[in-house]
């Protein structure tokens, strides 16, 4: 079973040049938008970004463990998580733009159970100067009883949390 989220209404900032923010939040939507600036190059992102098991945390998973975190990154692809005993459908890729992009419908972890629709597009942009803004961009809607406001901040620690990981420097 996936471990409990914090539900703090703290927003998380990262260290370094990053930042979190729940830009829209009400019972039946919520949008987030997270940033974060890494030394590696776009191909060095991306090369990261379709591994989740060497950057999402084990924490954030039904079977405590990222190593059981798989990605086919095409359109139809799954974000899926297996091990003895279980499976979890964590989302589908709508589009995958190499060293650019990566669009999916990913309703994670509580946010399955409300049946409500995600989209997160992860957005990898050279900067000028050097390396690459990271840009997290999750977009969720349902229905007034879904909640989705209360949910926001612990989704937004999550994806801040997959961030920083997914931003650290090579030699972390």
């Amino acid at each position: 079973m996936m471990k409990p989220i914090l539900t703090s209404l703290a927003l998380i900032s990262m260290t370094g040049a990053g930042m979190a923010e729940v830009v829209t939040a009400s019972p039946d939507h919520f949008t987030l938008k997270l940033e974060a600036e890494t030394e590696l190059a776009p191909n060095e992102v991306w090369a990261r970004l379709i591994v989740p098991s060497e950057w999402w945390q084990s924490d954030h998973t039904y079977s405590g463990d990222a190593k059981n975190l798989s990605l086919d990154v095409q359109a139809g692809g799954l974000w899926r998580e297996d091990w003895d005993g279980g499976s979890v459908w964590h989302g589908t890729v709508i589009q995958a733009h190499e060293n650019k992009s990566l669009i999916l419908s990913a309703p994670f972890g509580p946010l399955q159970g409300l049946a409500v629709t995600s989209v997160w597009t992860i957005t990898l942009t050279p900067h000028e100067a050097g390396g690459t803004k990271i840009t997290f961009d999750h977009v969720t809607n349902g229905t007034d009883a879904s909640g989705l406001d209360q949910m926001a901040p612990a989704v937004d620690f999550v994806k801040g949390a997959a961030l920083a990981s997914l931003a650290r420097p090579r030699d972390e």
